[in-house]
């Protein structure tokens, strides 16, 4: 018997798991001091009501052996996929049912979907980025090349043509950055894997947030993404399905290498190792399209955006660069008087209270900045920046 050797080249521990652990052992030292999270990107509204209902629905259903259900369609039920291709179509969008395939999430599709691609292929990620894109790779024995995002080009890394690659992630609005790209970057994007026969794997997990007409929100707004581009979404920041599980992945049935549709060979995928999302999860993700759901929804990305809203003034007035907040959750700051990612997580921890997630965690050149999430509760948010102004950085 043989490991995967593949694993001795992942980093000791995942990033979210390490600041969990120094801030449990910092409250075992600490447990009369109350510390506030803006770190790991969970959040703390609840389920809408139309959400709620169409679950409580679906409960009641279950337990009726007239309207019982057992195992669905790996790809899902048909009134959920159809729901996401209405929502696809407010977007310009046109998409069949048969190229919406449902999960449990963004993070285990974007990870799974490897299986139908070949280990020799080459891949390029952006840096810094979601520890999910890089890890997912390194287990699989992957080349992994990064595209460098940084202050200068707004950590939107643009093609390179001297270099090729086979797979190529994108996430727009950006996780750690919250930078989105503009139709004609993603068009740049979309040139490049066309010439080069690649393909694009689009995370869009954060588009609701997007608030800026002219920013697109889903890869298929641009011209020729249907044959190099994958998309996936999930509805665990949208309509707060952290804990509840369920997400989309697109697959275009134009999307074809070597004569073989991806979609296909996704299906054969999830077919094998999948047994689908739960029903009655897929009714209450089904209410999230309607147009109550929407609106519900809309309303706790609009408390989200407040607390955005309320992290980068707090920055501004302090004089610390940051981007992102804006059209995405996230706020991605430079860490003051030119501190070490890690070295600020500690201060901040111990002389605020105060949880971010370090940028170096996000690869290389994350460090030097610092995350911060607006999912939490406003009078938390409120708190956290009040700390920040004590402490009286700025650079």
């Amino acid at each position: 018997m043989n490991l995967n050797k593949n694993y001795s080249n992942l980093q000791d521990s995942y990033l979210f798991s390490e600041v969990s652990r120094k801030v449990r052992e910092f409250k075992e030292k600490n447990p009369s001091l109350d510390v506030v999270s803006l770190g790991i990107g969970d959040v703390t509204l609840p389920l809408c009501p139309v959400v709620t209902q169409a679950m409580h629905d679906a409960v009641t259903e279950m337990g009726n052996a007239d309207t019982f259900k057992g195992y669905g369609d790996y790809e899902g039920y048909d009134f959920l996929r159809n729901a996401v291709c209405g929502y696809y179509a407010g977007k310009g969008v046109t998409l069949g049912g048969d190229e919406v395939f449902i999960g449990d999430g963004a993070k285990s599709d974007i990870g799974n979907i490897l299986d139908i691609f070949s280990s020799d292929n080459t891949v390029l990620i952006p840096d810094p980025v979601y520890p999910v894109y890089v890890d997912t790779n390194i287990m699989a024995g992957r080349s992994v090349a990064y595209m460098s995002g940084n202050a200068e080009n707004g950590f939107l890394p643009l093609p390179d043509n001297s270099v090729k690659a086979d797979i190529i992630y994108l996430c727009s609005p950006n996780n750690p950055t919250g930078a989105v790209y503009s139709k004609e970057q993603l068009k740049s994007w979309v040139d490049y894997a066309l010439e080069n026969k690649a393909v694009i794997l689009f995370d869009s997990a954060y588009e609701a947030f997007v608030q800026d007409k002219e920013l697109p929100t889903s890869i298929f707004q641009i011209d020729g993404a249907k044959k190099c581009a994958i998309e996936f979404c999930s509805l665990s920041k949208t309509a707060g399905f952290t804990g509840t599980r369920c997400g989309y992945t697109i697959v275009p049935n134009e999307l074809v290498h070597d004569g073989q549709p991806l979609g296909r060979l996704w299906f054969r995928r999830q077919s094998t190792k999948f047994n689908g999302v739960s029903y009655v999860v897929q009714k209450g993700a089904e209410a999230v399209f309607t147009r109550d759901g929407l609106a519900q929804t809309m309303d706790s990305i609009k408390y989200y955006q407040e607390n955005a809203a309320i992290i980068a003034r707090a920055l501004s007035k302090l004089g610390i660069w940051y981007t992102g907040g804006h059209n995405a959750p996230y706020i991605w700051l430079k860490c003051p008087d030119g501190m070490p990612s890690w070295e600020f997580f500690d201060l901040l921890l111990e002389k605020a209270n105060v949880v971010g997630t370090p940028g170096s965690g996000f690869g290389a050149n994350g460090e030097g900045f610092f995350r911060l999430t607006a999912f939490g509760n406003k009078e938390n948010v409120i708190e956290a920046m009040r700390r920040l102004e004590e402490m009286r950085f700025g650079t």
